[in-house]
């Protein structure tokens, strides 16, 4: 699959939808520390999957017919419910360069404008489950 994600469902087109090019990450490492005298830290990672991910995604100029599919399918989900992801991966070992995670989306924006494409910003939030 190229990199983005698929949307389907009541009313909506079933459709790869590929972001913009200015696909952004941001990790954050989850830890666990104890301070002890002297300015000495001791630090463990909590838990197995201890780095949260953040991907902010643009679909700029799509026409309003895609960008309502888009928000239709975020409508659906509402920001509980995971879906398919895939992202690019050089250290895959499958040679796709790509791989796919689960996200949930609960947070995005529309832009309207009055030429008849829009624009869309979203930020997924990567889960671990099965």
């Amino acid at each position: 699959m190229a990199i983005g994600f698929q949307i389907s469902g009541t009313g909506i087109t079933t459709a790869i939808i590929i972001p913009d090019k200015t696909l952004t990450r941001k990790s954050r490492p989850q830890i666990r520390k104890a301070k002890f005298g002297d300015g000495y830290e001791q630090r463990a990672k909590k838990g197995l999957n201890s780095i949260e991910e953040e991907y902010n995604v643009d679909f700029v100029h799509r026409d309003k017919a895609v960008v309502d599919d888009i928000v239709k399918f975020f409508d659906n989900k509402a920001g509980v419910t995971s879906f398919n992801f895939t992202i690019p991966d050089t250290n895959d070992t499958t040679a796709t360069g790509e791989k796919t995670i689960k996200v949930v989306c609960s947070d995005w924006s529309t832009t309207y404008s009055n030429s008849g494409s829009y624009s869309l910003s979203a930020k997924f939030e990567r889960i671990y489950a099965p």
